[in-house]
């Protein structure tokens, strides 16, 4: 049981490391795709009752916005890894003005 947390601002490659690396093995767990808290959580609590490994792809910037997922996962026994998506700000928001959402 894993659960992946993707640290970064936005349109610095998160979703796409997503597809390339853990579409076919991970859950994702995203607010763009969700719209609420509500569904998060909804789905969260799912994935940690079925012991189905996840990957919270939203842009988790301090401890506080990780901690809520650090504890539900290993209150659960699940493994916790993260990744940090490092920017050039000048690009990443060029990108950001091309997406599609």
């Amino acid at each position: 049981m894993e659960e992946i947390i993707f640290i970064g601002i936005q349109a610095t490659g998160k979703s796409t490391f997503y597809k390339d690396n853990f579409f076919k093995t991970h859950i994702r767990i995203n607010l763009d795709m969700l719209k609420t808290r509500n569904r998060e959580d909804i789905l969260l609590e799912a994935c940690v009752k079925a012991k189905q490994p996840f990957v919270v792809d939203n842009t988790n910037p301090t401890d506080m916005d990780r901690k809520k997922y650090i504890d539900i996962a290993k209150a659960a026994d699940f493994k916790v890894v993260g990744y940090y998506f490092q920017s050039n700000i000048n690009e990443a928001v060029l990108r950001n003005e091309n997406r599609k959402i």
